[in-house]
């Protein structure tokens, strides 16, 4: 095998490498981003999740609110109508 010949095999093999080395950095790149992207989601996930409970805590609330406003109509209602019916003397 000549010289020249070694030296072309030993380019090519080089030139192989970079491409490779590349696509590697490349790779990691776009894996890097994903990781991020998850992160990302999984920030918001967190996020929506404590709103969402924040939301359940207030309706909840705003049940036991209605429940009670709606106690005191009745009993103000039955007041009222004890006192409009008509007395029997």
């Amino acid at each position: 095998m000549s010289l020249e010949a070694a030296l072309q095999r030993l380019n090519d093999a080089l030139a192989r490498l970079e491409e490779a080395a590349e696509h590697r950095i490349e790779l990691d790149l776009t894996i890097a981003g994903r990781g991020i992207e998850v992160q990302a989601l999984s920030e918001d996930r967190s996020r929506l999740a404590r709103e969402l409970d924040a939301s359940y805590a207030r309706f909840s609330t705003l049940e036991t609110a209605n429940r009670d406003v709606s106690r005191r109509l009745d009993q103000a209602m039955e007041s009222l109508r004890h006192v409009l019916e008509p007395q029997d003397r």
